[in-house]
């Protein structure tokens, strides 16, 4: 029977966890699945609902949570849910494939509490504060509100750091993403 794990990376707004994300998963295609979390923000232009998110409204998401439908939940920033529904990961480990999430810091640590040894936390770290706030600004995906709500919930973040399995800082993205193939690998290699 497939002994499916979880790969969990997680950091700052802006510290390139989504584009680590998506170059392992074009490397491991075959051994991970990502991990679709809910949410009830309002979806970005170049966003696609049951790709990148599951676009709820906020009493849509609040139901789910009461009907006990998510693994973890968190109100990230005031009003703004982000979740992980048990039925999207009981879909990949049926297809016999490990689960990699894109998931806030929060919630990634309320995950690896559950799964324990059958998870692995990788926390992903700026150079600096300051090049992280840089990499917001020129990311210019948020309104001046919103950047200003990520960029007080850094230094928040960045206390969470030591509680992961592995941190890797994302000083050159290339490096970074081949210290997080080579975790996954020794990682999922012990089944």
């Amino acid at each position: 029977m497939f002994n499916g794990k979880l790969i969990i990376l997680s950091a700052p707004s802006g510290a390139g966890k989504t584009t680590i994300v998506k170059k392992i998963l074009e490397r491991c295609k075959n051994e991970l699945a990502f991990s679709i979390s809910a949410t009830s923000r309002t979806k970005r232009s170049n966003e696609i609902d049951g790709k990148d998110y599951y676009f709820l409204s906020e009493s849509d998401f609040k139901c789910k949570v009461s009907n006990n439908e998510f693994i973890e939940w968190e109100e990230v920033y005031k009003d703004l849910f982000y979740g992980t529904l048990k039925s999207e990961v009981e879909k990949i480990w049926k297809n016999n494939q490990h689960v990699i999430f894109d998931i806030d810091v929060k919630g990634g640590l309320n995950l690896k509490q559950q799964f324990n040894s059958n998870a692995l936390a990788i926390f992903i770290k700026p150079p600096s504060e300051e090049i992280l706030k840089q990499r917001l600004i020129n990311r210019n995906t948020e309104s001046d509100e919103n950047l200003t709500i990520r960029l007080n919930k850094v230094t928040e973040e960045l206390t969470f750091a030591p509680q992961f399995d592995v941190i890797i800082v994302n000083d050159t993205l290339e490096q970074a993403i081949q210290e997080v193939e080579l975790a996954i690998k020794q990682f999922i290699g012990n089944q």
